[in-house]
């Protein structure tokens, strides 16, 4: 057997169940190796779009120092746990069960300052101590980098795809090709690439300005042979509905190819 065979066959004796009751169908992974790209806009913007689609979906705010999910959700109203310390995720309007560190803690705003020991522990009781249902999709907002978080993920919940999520400069796209080997070294199918921030239409003559430059996102996605793409535009009315906690108000037929290859899992 060859080293990357046994490698693989390690990270899968790593992984962890769910609770007795749960399931669920596909679990996606939305990374990127840089912070600030937008992973947690697009992993909502994906469960959303999938749910309009009539799938029951999840979303997993993997992101335990910057959770911003809920917010974009407008829940408010934390997570309690039952007598056996089963969690029950919050619903959004259009009923995506989300689990995040900010429906836990009562200050939202309070800094998470753990060792990464206890955020992985967090995390996998993210998967294991909450009641998840039947789940047709369930999306991983994954935390920026390679490390030892990102790591935990991959080897413990069986990550079905990766959605890798960048914006135009070179710099972002360095370190999302990093993510992408990571995704590769560990046996992860790559479902998609989205360019964020790729361009902005002006409202009052229709011309598209790509502020941050043209961008490598058809270099990338022809480098690791990923076969749907995705561009997403600068909108203030987006940004405007997400701090309205509205996002599912939000239509995003930009992502129309990406929602196809992860269907096609």
């Amino acid at each position: 057997m060859s080293e990357k065979s046994q490698r693989k066959l390690d990270f899968k004796n790593f992984q962890i169940n769910l609770r007795e009751g749960s399931s669920v169908g596909k679990t996606i992974a939305v990374m990127s190796g840089k912070g600030g790209v937008g992973k947690s806009f697009i992993s909502s913007m994906l469960a959303s779009e999938l749910s309009k689609k009539g799938y029951k979906v999840g979303i997993l705010d993997a992101d335990i120092t910057g959770p911003s999910i809920p917010s974009s959700f407008g829940l408010k109203e934390n997570i309690r746990a039952n007598k056996e310390g089963v969690m029950q995720p919050q619903e959004s309007k259009s009923g995506i069960k989300i689990v995040s560190i900010n429906l836990i803690l009562e200050d939202k705003t309070a800094p998470v300052i753990w060792r990464s020991s206890i955020v992985t522990n967090i995390l996998k009781q993210f998967w294991t101590d909450v009641d998840w249902k039947d789940l047709d999709y369930m999306l991983v907002d994954m935390p920026p980098g390679t490390s030892d978080v990102p790591l935990t993920i991959f080897q413990s919940l069986p990550i079905d795809g990766v959605i890798a999520v960048t914006t135009p400069q070179d710099l972002v796209g360095m370190v999302v090709e990093k993510s992408l080997n990571m995704a590769k070294m560990m046996g992860k199918k790559i479902v998609g690439i989205v360019e964020n921030m790729s361009y902005f239409i002006a409202e009052d003559t229709g011309k598209k300005y790509k502020i941050f430059g043209e961008g490598s996102l058809d270099k990338v996605k022809d480098k690791f042979g990923i076969k749907a793409k995705a561009k997403m535009p600068i909108n203030p009315e987006i940004t405007r509905l997400i701090d309205q906690g509205k996002i599912e108000d939000i239509d995003a037929k930009e992502l129309e190819e990406i929602i196809k290859a992860i269907e096609s899992l």
